[in-house]
């Protein structure tokens, strides 16, 4: 098959994205595709509008990536694309509204609150709401943000000016939630439209105090224990979350999904990952090792479940 790859972008995770587009790229050829790797940037919009391909996989992170802005352009060109849709991609970026529907639907999320800039007259009034209603330990972080970039975590109230600062220079909204203590683990999901299946629980430990962008993308920063050392029932409510989650967003083809297990052995979701990093170091592969795939075969697997599938997505 002809396929392009879209790699790079702009966002703060255009590092980690030119990692993952290598590895797909890679990965594609290694599987006898005929590849156009393309890194993308909004300004040279011709070389998506112009593309003759028979399928694109999104290896891009982050805003113009996984909000759903790339994915609404390959519709309207009718461009068929491995994972998620406008809709589901744009609801899983916007971390408060897929809070929202989690809770809705009885997934556990963290106490949180969405502050806007342009409601408030300056980031001080937005510290002193904050402040009145938070108790350290809590987060602070952009609300469409990825790889914890402008995450504080806040021990200390004189914190929080700084913490608000910094996350707005990534997003117009801030999100604000209770920090919940715990073991970090990640599920990846698989699978057409309502045949979804959970891999592997993964567990997470990261080198530094937490799961921060360099324990993420670093060699050596963080370990993965897979699969996660869970009792069998944890597990799996933790997969039944998972494929739960992935679905209430619509998301296709793939994702990976985020919790915290605290001490009672609870599961809190933290976000769904529409287009999870694919390096070397990423969770996603990780866990498919464990069920025998490569991350070639990882890679066809989500080719061909695209194919197969009958949606607007893909051409008759």
């Amino acid at each position: 098959m002809k396929i392009a790859v879209l790699y790079g972008g702009t966002s703060g995770e255009r590092e980690v994205s030119l990692s993952t587009g290598k590895g797909m790229i890679e990965a594609l050829e290694n599987n006898g595709h005929d590849v156009k790797g393309i890194d993308f940037h909004p300004a040279r919009m011709e070389e998506i509008i112009n593309l003759e391909v028979d399928l694109v996989v999104i290896g891009l992170h982050g805003r113009y990536g996984e909000d759903g802005r790339i994915q609404g352009l390959l519709d309207m060109l009718d461009l068929p694309y491995v994972g998620s849709g406008v809709l589901a991609s744009a609801l899983a970026m916007d971390k408060a509204k897929s809070k929202q529907i989690f809770s809705l639907n009885g997934i556990s999320t963290a106490r949180s609150e969405a502050y806007t800039i342009s409601r408030y007259s300056s980031t001080d009034e937005i510290a002193k709401l904050v402040t009145e209603k938070f108790m350290p330990p809590f987060v602070v972080k952009p609300n469409q943000e990825g790889s914890t970039l402008g995450l504080t975590i806040i021990k200390d109230q004189g914190q929080v000016k700084a913490a608000i600062e910094s996350a707005f220079q990534s997003d117009d909204t801030v999100l604000i939630e209770d920090y919940v203590a715990g073991r970090e683990v990640t599920v990846p999901v698989i699978g057409k439209q309502g045949q979804e299946q959970a891999l592997p629980v993964i567990e997470i430990i990261p080198k530094s105090e937490y799961y921060d962008f360099d324990s993420k993308y670093k060699p050596g920063g963080s370990e993965h224990i897979v699969p996660a050392r869970l009792s069998e029932e944890v597990t799996e409510e933790l997969q039944k979350q998972a494929v739960l989650a992935h679905q209430l967003l619509g998301c296709d083809i793939y994702s990976r999904v985020d919790f915290i297990v605290t001490e009672k052995n609870e599961p809190v979701i933290l976000e769904v990952n529409t287009l999870p990093g694919m390096t070397p170091t990423s969770l996603f592969p990780d866990s498919a090792k464990e069920v025998g795939w490569s991350y070639e075969d990882m890679i066809e697997k989500f080719v061909e479940l695209t194919i197969s599938q009958n949606s607007p997505k893909t051409k008759s």
